[in-house]
This record gives C-alpha cells, structure tokens and sequence, in this order.
C-alpha cells in the first residue's frame, strides 16, 4: 500500500510541478488597434480589434517562430468593433498593433513577445 501512496504522491507532484499548456495571452495596443497572442488558446494565431471609428483599418504586423526573418500582416478592414483572426501556423513569436492613418505615420505599439 505505501507504494501505491508513492507512486500517487509522485505523479501529483509531477503534475504540479511541469508547467501547463494554457498560455496567457500577450496584448499589444496602438491607437485603437489591440492585437493579442495566442489568440483562441493557440500560440499560432494571432488576432486584432479595430476600436476606432476613424475609417481607417487597424493590422498586427507579426513573426512566426518557423520563419523568423519574415514579417507578416493581419489586416482587419471589417470596420469598427470587428476582430479577425489569422491561420494557424508556428508560434508567433512578435508582434505588434497598429491603427493605420492614411497619408501619414500609423499609430503602432512597440513589439511584444508572448
């Protein structure tokens, strides 16, 4: 019986110890963009809110762990109070928000890694 009670404390232990999948998602907010990853409890999807209602549209620019060199865009041109979502694909690894203004400097966040 003791070692039954061994093999049971070890496994809870073990449990408690090893760090859990759940992720907390990382938020980045410019202007009234806010991009945030994982988004939907997955580390390869990246979303963003356009919270403006300027009529111009708001994209997280962000890089994937599996092509590190190659910076990417979310677009988001389904107008004020929307979220869009991108495919699932390696981790993200950083991104940053931006409310785009048209002819003249974006509104971005700096970077930020989840």
């Amino acid at each position: 019986m003791s070692k039954l009670k061994f093999v049971a404390g070890a496994v809870l232990a073990t449990g408690l110890l090893l760090p859990t999948a759940t992720a907390i998602a990382a938020t980045a907010k410019g202007g009234g963009a806010t991009a945030w990853s994982p988004a939907k409890n997955d580390s390869g999807i990246i979303a963003i809110k356009d919270g403006s209602n300027d009529g111009d549209p708001a994209k997280a620019e962000y890089y994937r762990q599996a092509s590190a060199g190659t910076k990417r865009t979310l677009w988001n041109h389904s107008g004020p109070n929307t979220t869009v979502y991108s495919g699932d694909g390696s981790k993200v690894i950083k991104f940053k928000a931006c409310d785009e203004n048209d002819w003249d400097g974006d509104d971005c966040s700096g970077w930020v890694a989840p």
